[in-house]
């Protein structure tokens, strides 16, 4: 599951986060105006919060913030309406891919989305005949430098979670779902700020590829994370060090 990280890490190292700011900004403000719905005070709403520290850690204009919010919480009433759509799909090689959006257009978004997964040499599937793979889970990845591997695995197991993975330079917890605020707040107290936070989809088995289906498998899940609409993208495939290298370089 570490691979997931190194590639997240790999991508910030290649500059692809601020060639892409103004894409970046959008998705995150379409995150806060879902999250703002529940309520638009971040003290109550803790998706909120998180959605809008997110948004900070990315350096987005507090103007952009508040304007998000207030789409979200009904203030703004001339603001679009987003929904939530979740795709289910394979790629080449037996992969499975979950991919997220936020639209303000479904007839967009459906059509745009089937096109990616077809040029890419993979197909969408009917809901329920991918996501039986994966289960739901918080997941935190942080540096090292912030916080020992001792340190984070002791308060991963008093707050509830599954795992505690040592990635060198980052490390991971993956928790259940209702222990996500638990171990969120014990990291605020520990002053720990995550690189990643969120509710993720994880494969319950992963499909290993050698280099060349890998690097093909990666170049779809690229094609997939540029449409307007998408917010993640979550997958089966093991990437493995000889890959990640190969992404690298790439």
């Amino acid at each position: 599951m570490s691979g997931h990280s190194k590639w997240s890490t790999i991508k910030r190292k290649k500059g692809a986060a601020d060639a892409k700011r103004g894409a970046i900004f959008t998705r995150l403000a379409r995150e806060i105006s879902i999250a703002a719905r529940e309520g638009g005070d971040p003290d109550s709403n803790f998706r909120l919060r998180l959605a809008v520290d997110k948004a900070r850690a990315e350096n987005m204009p507090k103007d952009n913030i508040e304007r998000a919010i207030k789409k979200g919480s009904g203030e703004d009433k001339d603001g679009a309406v987003f929904e939530e759509i979740t795709f289910e799909g394979y790629g080449p090689h037996g992969s499975a891919l979950m991919v997220t959006c936020v639209t303000d257009n479904r007839n967009r978004t459906v059509p745009d989305m089937r096109h990616a997964f077809s040029k890419s040499g993979g197909n969408m599937a009917e809901p329920g005949a991918v996501s039986w793979q994966f289960d739901r889970k918080a997941y935190f990845a942080f540096p090292s430098s912030q916080l020992s591997f001792d340190k984070a695995f002791e308060l991963g197991v008093n707050a509830g979670a599954d795992d505690v993975i040592d990635g060198g330079d980052t490390l991971e917890i993956y928790a259940p779902v209702e222990s996500f605020k638990t171990i969120a707040d014990a990291l605020h107290q520990a002053k720990v700020t995550p690189d990643e936070s969120g509710l993720r989809m994880v494969a319950k088995q992963e499909v290993e590829l050698d280099v060349e289906a890998t690097l093909k498998f990666m170049k779809m899940v690229e094609t997939i994370e540029e449409l307007d609409d998408v917010q993640d993208v979550f997958h089966n495939v093991k990437i493995s060090d000889e890959a990640l290298a190969a992404l690298e370089a790439a």
